[in-house]
């Protein structure tokens, strides 16, 4: 492949993954090499018991991924209480809009086949309500989104620019959109991406090819769930956060996101289950003292976090 990969090369991407493993040079703006996301905080009840254990077990939380179940489902009292909490904790919260391909009348998407097509929004209509449930949840103060359509993402980064939407509104693009290499990394950060979640899987060496070629931060699953593979790199949380950093380790646990994340599951559980994510917090951060003791942790409440603005 060298013909190639020098051809590659001559656009700034790497021709090969980075089997030499280097260290990253970047940091978060307080000088930190990762944080910790806490995914599938659906309820204001289930961000209690998350920030709850966190104090109890002095574990710093910096970003809760919410309403996965679709922020349409939740009231704006529901909001509005939610916002106020990670306020509080100086926590960013990143919203999970409601409407979504599988909301749709239209059911590709459903089928073995056509979910191979990409969750990606089918008409003009979806692409305003997904909007309108932004502006929706920016009136009660929250500044994070997550994305996974890229014409979508586009378009929010124009509004943005432009005044539409608050200047530091952020937007995280979801493993949803399915990047995995840094050519699919650059189109993300140029479009307006200020954070983005690769797929899952992928080797220390694709993730060191991707960090070489953009500055915002990775979000690495170092959990996730099985229907989705199942995997669990709590060993390889210092070689992920020195490669990747700055960067985010996610922590999602569980069966699947269609048995966990939907308005009918019980927020005790979701509670008890936010708590052991925080436990699990607690276990990387020691794996990686033990391991690289270098590597930094950001302090909880870092000025740069998207945090809501009741």
């Amino acid at each position: 492949m060298k013909r190639a990969s020098k051809l590659i090369e001559k656009y700034g991407i790497p021709g090969r993954d980075l089997y030499g493993l280097p260290a990253s040079g970047m940091r978060f703006p307080d000088g930190a090499h990762y944080r910790i996301e806490i995914s599938g905080v659906e309820r204001p009840e289930v961000c209690e018991a998350v920030l709850d254990e966190a104090d109890k077990r002095g574990v710093p939380v910096h970003r809760l991924i919410s309403t996965v179940m679709g922020a349409t489902l939740l009231s704006r009292d529901e909001l509005k209480r939610f916002a106020q909490l990670a306020h509080d904790a100086r926590v960013e919260v990143i919203i999970t809009p409601g409407p979504r391909a599988t909301w749709d009348v239209g059911r590709q998407i459903a089928t073995p086949e056509g979910v191979a097509c990409g969750l990606r929004f089918r008409s003009a209509d979806s692409v305003a309500q997904y909007i309108e449930d932004i502006l929706r949840c920016i009136d009660v103060g929250f500044r994070g989104f997550l994305v996974w359509d890229e014409g979508v993402l586009w378009l929010l980064n124009q509004m943005r620019e432009n005044g539409d939407i608050p200047a530091n509104t952020v937007f995280k693009v979801s493993i949803y959109a399915g990047h995995a290499n840094p050519c699919g990394a650059k189109l993300l950060e140029d479009l307006g991406a200020n954070t983005f979640n690769p797929i899952g899987d992928i080797s220390l060496q694709a993730f060191a090819s991707i960090r070489k070629v953009i500055r915002i931060p990775i979000d690495v699953h170092i959990y996730l769930f099985d229907a989705w593979g199942g995997f669990n790199r709590f060993r390889e949380a210092h070689e992920l956060a020195r490669i990747c950093a700055p960067c985010y380790f996610k922590i999602e646990p569980g069966t699947s996101v269609g048995n966990l994340y939907k308005p009918w599951v019980d927020p005790n559980f979701l509670a008890w289950l936010g708590r052991e994510k925080v436990k699990y917090a607690e276990i990387i951060h020691e794996i990686v003292g033990e391991n690289a003791p270098e590597l930094k942790l950001s302090e909880q409440g870092p000025q740069d976090l998207a945090i809501p603005e009741p």
